[in-house]
């Protein structure tokens, strides 16, 4: 049987400098990432956008990573993908998907 592999690897634009929560012994960090690709609708390429829901936990010894989550700067993220469910106010419950970056660097040039 086939084993499914639940990994990911993004690369993106901080959309803001990122939260960062401290705790006894790990540290997380919440950001978003925006990806964006060209759509040709007709004869204009148009540039569509989306923000990533992320999240890194990292020992508080290891979080020189979350240095470059900064607003603007660009990432790439390896990681896998975790559900999660919550209710809000109203008392409607949501689903969505949550990145979990394990390995966070800058996003290299591409070469010419």
């Amino acid at each position: 049987m086939k084993q499914i592999e639940n990994n990911f690897v993004v690369s993106g634009i901080v959309g803001k400098d990122a939260q960062i929560r401290q705790f006894t012994t790990s540290s997380l960090a919440r950001f978003s990432l925006a990806v964006s690709r060209t759509e040709k609708n007709g004869d204009e390429p148009t540039r569509v956008t989306a923000f990533l829901n992320v999240e890194a936990w990292r020992k508080n010894e290891n979080t020189s990573s979350f240095e470059l989550l900064t607003k603007g700067a660009h990432v790439t993220i390896n990681g896998f993908f975790k559900p999660d469910e919550y209710t809000d106010a109203e008392g409607v419950k949501h689903n969505r998907i949550i990145l979990v970056a394990t390995h966070i660097y800058e996003t290299p040039d591409k070469a010419e």
